[in-house]
């Protein structure tokens, strides 16, 4: 996006009224994401102006303030934001700062910088009370800092955790007392630069240094930038006396360990046995024991212990995939530099990793990602997807002498075909068209999905399963004969039959099915004025696929809210396409569409895009179907044991929906012929609350590589090999087995544990888990 350089006005008022918070923020994003960076706001006590910029592609945003800035200003700020406020500023400037510059030209009252990460906040005078309180350090990143001209409020510095402040003790609000009231108290970080006289700090968390070479030289050239940015640098000179300064730094550990405490075996021996032992005051009387009980238990006296439960549970992705696809392993995989192996892993899953999961899919493993659960952007699978283009033949088994028949060669079909084969079984596909495919191949428009991609995965799923190109419909009689030959019959025939309206001049309509067929051959002529009935992904589809034929006027109808989501949504809006609704037709006529209301729209072509239907007409007498779809069980079985049914004819759902079914159906039908009892898969899904997402990066909103996609993955359930559990156990407990090849478990000594959960806690992946320990007797 092209910067836009000139000032932007946005103002807090319209029409006389104050705007709300919310709005004045949803303004600034906007006008961020259009690309403006020089932006002037008139606030009227809006809170948190300037946070949380992050879709800046990592151009500078430059913001001046005017009026009367409300609390929190700058709060989540992110680096490469500079917000410059021409007056005072309310409670909470900075708060969560991770990486803004913040300066503001008069005081600022209560929680100045506020649990900051980074950044800088620059105040022009005096400071309310709790500033700096609670901040933190990374140390990939420069330490937050907090310059004050002035003087600091009571309880500054508490908590402090990182950081540097610089209290400069010029016209303070007290003369007496720079630091205010009982500063630093709980200070476990960061240092304190002050000039002037204080009364007092907590000496119990923090000292006083003396201030090196080293760092008076960061505070003179910290000093300048300073004192530029609020234009006082005529104050320099006052500014860098350096016995003017002091320094306060926080304690270490060890700095605040005390006065050594009475052993326990001391107390024990002097004070108790004396008092209870024999010759006391009860010990004459009773041979009790009176030896210890651990106050920390270990080996079966613990409560709880902890359990290493990798692969227990589903990750969300995985469980939320229709085709059962373990995203989680395959980014493993790439974690591992494996990547080859994640590519090929989701044959055993898929036939069309590419088409599907890289192009077609609108991925509701992305939608059940954990991390979005922590508004993190979700990992990017359509990158691993369109990287399986190079997946290659997997190696299959002789054939077991078992034969399948499949009518239908759509995604559903040649799912079913493909994990037969997998399973060293023989399914033969029968289908009218002369190739395999079906609407994933003659449908849906290159603009979805790149013709090669389709051709080459079609091609690979073709060399193992065998195809026969029927010349005429199917009749009942043939499919008996199927069942007959056959050891088991599945039905993936789809949706064939176009659903239409009973209105007049409904002839004049043509078929969705048909438009999208004649335009992936470039042999639709819509004219330039298109009106679509229906508003689904397949009607945008259509109006995609019109405007690249030439249409310039696409309205799209439905009688409800559409349905349609994701890029094909946004691909119609792109293309101009307008939506109506609720509308309803009364007739099709030469001219175009009339609405019940009366209205006219004029049309070249009329589209109708209302779905399809099965035809069922083939199937025998014995199978059952109900509102003209086939009736299954969990197993896809119908009511004729023989055969199966997927896909459309059982409901209409997404190409994922029928090509799970189909891997679904396929292992049944394996289990059976081996002699087993169907079973579903019973894994749950693991609790997100057990997954730890601190580790990740929720900066992230766009992934650059696999790489980057593999490493930001939580992979819930599933043990990252990250040695964090062996790191925080206190007791050296946990310890890590290696196993045969790339296999590992984590073991626990349960002599030393003593189920203080902390592996359970600390865990990235939610593989630990604590709980109670089996009761003794």
């Amino acid at each position: 996006m092209t910067e836009k350089r000139q000032p932007f006005t946005i103002t807090g008022k319209r029409e006389g009224e104050r705007l709300a918070s919310r709005l004045l923020e949803e303004e600034l994003q906007q006008a961020v994401k259009d690309g403006h960076r020089h932006l002037n706001v008139q606030a009227f006590g809006q809170h948190g102006i300037g946070g949380r910029l992050w879709k800046t592609n990592g151009e500078p945003v430059h913001i001046t303030v005017e009026g009367h800035a409300g609390q929190r200003l700058g709060s989540l700020g992110y680096p490469g934001t500079f917000i410059e406020v021409m007056g005072p500023v309310s409670d909470d400037v900075g708060w969560l700062n991770a990486g803004a510059v913040i300066t503001v030209h008069g005081h600022a009252s209560n929680g100045v910088s506020n649990g900051m990460a980074q950044g800088k906040v620059y105040i022009a005078g005096n400071i309310g009370s709790r500033g700096m309180t609670m901040t933190k350090f990374n140390p990939r990143f420069e330490p937050p800092e907090l310059w004050v001209l002035g003087s600091a409020g009571d309880y500054f510095a508490e908590f402090m955790a990182g950081g540097v402040a610089v209290v400069c003790g010029h016209s303070p609000q007290n003369p007496d007392n720079v630091l205010g009231y009982r500063p630093a108290v709980g200070m476990v970080g960061g240092r304190i630069f002050f000039r002037g006289p204080h009364q007092g700090f907590s000496h119990a968390d923090a000292k006083m240094m003396p201030i090196e070479d080293a760092d008076w030289q960061w505070l003179t050239e910290g000093m300048k930038a300073y004192l530029t940015a609020i234009d006082r640098m005529e104050l320099f000179d006052d500014l860098t006396v350096r016995e003017a300064w002091q320094l306060i730094v926080a304690r270490s550990p060890q700095d605040k360990a005390g006065p050594g405490r009475r052993s326990m075996a001391d107390f024990r021996a002097q004070v108790w046995e004396k008092q209870l032992g024999k010759g006391g005051i009860v010990g004459d009387l009773t041979d009790i024991d009176r030896s210890p009980i651990p106050v920390i238990t270990q080996g079966d006296l613990r409560r709880f212990v902890p359990v290493w439960e990798n692969r227990k549970f589903k990750a969300p992705c995985e469980a939320s995939c229709p085709s059962g696809i373990p995203v989680q392993e395959r980014w493993r995989l790439v974690r591992e530099g494996r990547v080859d192996e994640a590519v090929d892993l989701a044959l055993a899953f898929t036939p069309f990793p590419a088409s599907v999961c890289g192009y077609l899919c609108p991925h509701p493993c992305m939608t059940a990602c954990t991390k979005g659960s922590a508004f993190m952007t979700p990992v990017d699978v359509s990158q691993l997807g369109r990287a399986s283009i190079n997946a290659g033949l997997p190696e299959l088994p002789p054939l077991s002498g078992k034969r399948i028949a499949v009518i239908g060669g759509g995604p559903a079909g040649i799912s079913t075909a493909w994990q037969l084969r997998r399973k060293g079984h023989e399914a033969v596909v029968f289908d009218n068209a002369p190739t395999l495919g079906g609407k994933i191949a003659s449908v849906i428009p290159n603009s979805r999905i790149p013709a090669d991609v389709v051709k080459k995965e079609l091609d690979r799923a073709a060399e193992v399963i065998p195809h026969v190109h029927l010349q005429q419909k199917l009749s009942r009689e043939d499919t008996d004969r199927l069942v007959a030959d056959y050891d088991f019959v599945v039905v993936a025939a789809g949706a064939q039959k176009p659903r239409t309206l009973p209105i007049p001049g409904k002839e004049l309509m043509a078929t969705a099915t048909d438009f999208l067929t004649d335009a992936k051959s470039d042999n639709a002529k819509p004219g330039k004025r298109v009106v679509i009935i229906g508003a689904g992904n397949v009607g945008c589809d259509v109006a995609t696929e019109a405007a690249r034929l030439g249409a310039e006027a696409i309205t799209l109808l439905d009688v409800q809210e559409p349905a349609s989501f994701g890029k094909e949504r946004e691909d119609a809006e792109a293309a101009g396409a307008v939506f109506r609704w609720p509308v309803f037709t009364r007739r099709i006529t030469e001219e175009g569409v009339e609405l019940e209301s009366g209205e006219l729209i004029p049309a070249d072509t009329v589209i109708i895009s209302i779905g399809d239907a099965p035809d069922l007409d083939f199937l025998p007498e014995d199978v059952a179907t109900e509102r003209g779809y086939v009736v299954v069980n969990d197993d896809y079985q119908t009511s004729n044991a023989k055969i199966y049914a997927i896909g459309d004819v059982v409901r209409p759902g997404l190409l994922t929906d029928a090509i799970g079914a189909g891997r679904r159906a396929a292992e049944t039908i394996t289990e059976i012929l081996a002699g087993k009892r169907p079973g579903a898969d019973r894994k749950m899904v693991i609790d997100i609350e057990r997954v730890s997402l601190e580790y990740l990066d929720p900066r992230i909103v766009q992934y650059e590589d696999m790489d980057q996609c593999g490493s930001q993955c939580s992979s819930c359930g599933t043990c990252r090999d990250c040695g964090i559990c062996v790191a925080v156990c206190p007791q050296a407990a946990i310890s890590r087995k290696a196993g045969e090849g790339v296999e590992f478990e984590y073991v626990v000594d349960a002599e030393r544990c003593i189920g203080c959960g902390f592996c359970a806690g600390a865990c990235p992946c939610g593989i630990w888990d604590l709980v109670e320990n089996t009761p003794i007797g």
